[in-house]
């Protein structure tokens, strides 16, 4: 079974993370929800979320690493050097690094997006540093996955079980979720 982390801050963007996380447990993936500070964590519109573990005391393996937007939330992430650090490091290991909405700044803040193709929310451009800026609801480029916003969640989240499992398990999340593209 593969495995994805997910790091939540103060002020992450509810609809974002909600929906990967059913989405990817759906098709048999697991996530674990991360609190940067606490367990409890607050979103950007006051939904409170209960991580599985403090991000300070996680300690198993993974196959990658995705981050909802929002705001504080994705400065919270940025600021943090611990979680750049464990975000440089997935890329040099070749996993899986997911980010939509403003979340893409903070792989961009790790150092990993120049000259990869990305998306985030607009206006988030200029935070994208040396990414090749790509206005597309989701941007595959070799182990990155980038999406603009909370309109493009379910297709975020059926590209990253695309990604991780196969095209056989996202056709069918999309059918059992009656999502039609």
């Amino acid at each position: 079974m593969k495995h994805v982390i997910t790091i939540l801050a103060e002020g992450f963007e509810e609809i974002e993370a909600v929906t990967f996380i059913d989405i990817l447990r759906r098709a048999h993936i697991q996530v674990t929800v991360l609190g940067l500070k606490s367990f409890d964590i607050k979103g950007a519109h006051d939904i409170r979320i209960k991580a599985d573990y403090l991000f300070a005391d996680f300690k198993e393996s993974y196959d990658g690493i995705i981050l909802a937007g929002g705001q504080p939330g994705t400065t919270n992430l940025i600021k943090s050097p611990e979680v750049l650090k464990i975000v440089k490091a997935a890329h040099a290991k070749g996993l899986l690094l997911g980010a939509i909405c403003a979340g893409p700044s903070v792989l961009a803040e790790a150092g990993i997006l120049d000259g990869y193709k990305a998306t985030c929310y607009p206006g988030v451009e200029e935070r994208l540093g040396n990414a090749i800026v790509v206005e597309e609801p989701v941007v595959v480029d070799r182990t990155i996955i980038t999406s603009r916003g909370v309109g493009t969640a379910i297709d975020f989240a059926i590209e990253l079980v695309r990604y991780l499992n196969n095209d056989e398990s996202a056709d069918k999340i999309s059918k059992a979720i009656l999502f039609n593209k």
